[in-house]
């Protein structure tokens, strides 16, 4: 007989460092899964350093059968996200477990009642910590390799969470798959879209310019502008603060590129941007950073792969913003077909677009329009919560 699922407090640093690498237990051989680099996951979980930690409290637990661990979760809440969506919701994030419905079970239990007992009315997950980060949980599209920072979990993790009671979807993600390839049978059409949205451009005084690679710092300014103000009514959004926007840009900086980043203005002012980044989840799968492999090794390949594009051919279009007042006119389409265009011309084959939110009908016609499919769905979860007598106490 198994001995029984108990769930207890990262508290040592033995804990700590089994839970920072549970994951290269969980998913080793698995072929599709993309190690994350070792020193962003532990500032990720470094609640003293990680700006997105200064509007949030929570704790990490450790599943464990006797002395072997078998699951790992985070119980958090994020004030910014409640202050933001009036809302009074906890969360959970960082759910890996092999699949053993005890485990999970156990593990979704402890988050929850961890938020109860603060007294909040639902707990939703997974994100790690927020929609600006990973979040959901993978439902279809497992053969295929993560992109760039986006989840990669087991099949089983659904059903798990489906048979936990209490947890029910409460939305859906997707992630289209855009082909730049020339398609002969699509080249005519694409061709006329192209002439289409030119003609719009000049009738309503819309241009597309490239990122300003000699201001970046103010052109990183602008965007998390723009970005803040276009998404402030999008489901689960939270506005990214300057310190979370300065440790993205410093993460990405060395693998950004230029080439693909576009404001839009319309009568000159600056109302749109879209910013792409090659996959580099792709050289870092082969290069395979796992715990124990020096760290400067492993970035050396993946620079290596970078500079010389042998092991890279797909980007992600990681973001898209067009403010409120100037949607519906073309400033999508615009810059959707300079992004299509410049990064067929810079010899990539394919791209990631996601994610989009299910609801998000007008995105998926402009996808569609420039050969794109959906072809991974990710998938949040959330459990009403009936307060612990004790709630408000830690």
């Amino acid at each position: 007989m198994a001995e029984p699922v108990s769930v207890r407090l990262v508290e040592s640093k033995a804990d700590y460092e089994t839970f920072l690498k549970f994951p290269w237990a969980i998913y080793k051989g698995n072929p599709y899964w993309v190690p994350p680099l070792l020193s962003m996951q532990k500032h990720k979980l470094d609640r003293e350093h990680n700006a997105t930690w200064k509007h949030m409290e929570g704790d990490y637990f450790i599943a464990w059968r006797g002395d072997k661990p078998v699951g790992t979760i985070a119980a958090f809440i994020n004030h910014r996200h409640n202050e933001f969506h009036n809302e009074h919701i906890g969360f959970f994030g960082m759910f890996e477990v092999y699949d053993d419905q005890e485990a999970a079970t156990a593990l979704l239990d402890t988050a929850a009642d961890w938020v109860a007992r603060r007294g909040y009315d639902a707990i939703r997950g997974p994100a790690s910590f927020s929609t600006n980060d990973e979040c959901g949980v993978l439902i279809e599209g497992f053969e295929d390799p993560p992109v760039v920072l986006m989840p990669y979990n087991y099949p089983y993790y659904a059903r798990l969470i489906d048979e936990t009671p209490g947890f029910e979807k409460v939305m859906d993600l997707f992630s289209y798959y855009i082909t730049l390839e020339g398609i002969e049978d699509a080249k005519e059409r694409l061709d006329k879209l192209f002439r289409i949205t030119r003609k719009n451009n000049e009738r309503r005084s819309i241009t597309v310019r490239p990122i300003d690679r000699s201001n970046l710092a103010q052109e990183f300014i602008l965007l998390r502008n723009i970005y803040n103000k276009a998404w402030e009514r999008n489901w689960g959004f939270v506005p990214a603060s300057d310190e979370e926007l300065d440790e993205l840009v410093k993460a990405l900086g060395q693998y950004f590129d230029p080439r693909l980043a576009f404001f839009a203005e319309v009568q000159g002012t600056p109302v749109a941007f879209i910013l792409a980044l090659p996959d580099m989840n792709q050289p870092l799968h082969r290069a395979y950073a796992r715990p124990g492999k020096p760290e400067p090794i492993t970035l050396l390949q993946v620079l290596w792969h970078w500079k010389l594009r042998s092991k890279i051919n797909r980007i992600r279009i990681m973001l898209m913003g067009v403010q409120e007042g100037y949607r519906g006119i073309g400033v999508e389409a615009a810059m959707f077909a300079e992004m299509y265009q410049a990064a067929a011309r810079m010899g990539w084959h394919y791209a990631d677009g996601g994610w989009v939110l299910e609801t998000n009908t007008a995105m998926e016609r402009l996808v569609d329009a420039h050969n794109g499919r959906p072809y991974k769905r990710y998938r949040f979860y959330q459990r009403d919560l009936t307060p612990a007598p004790n709630s408000g106490q830690a």
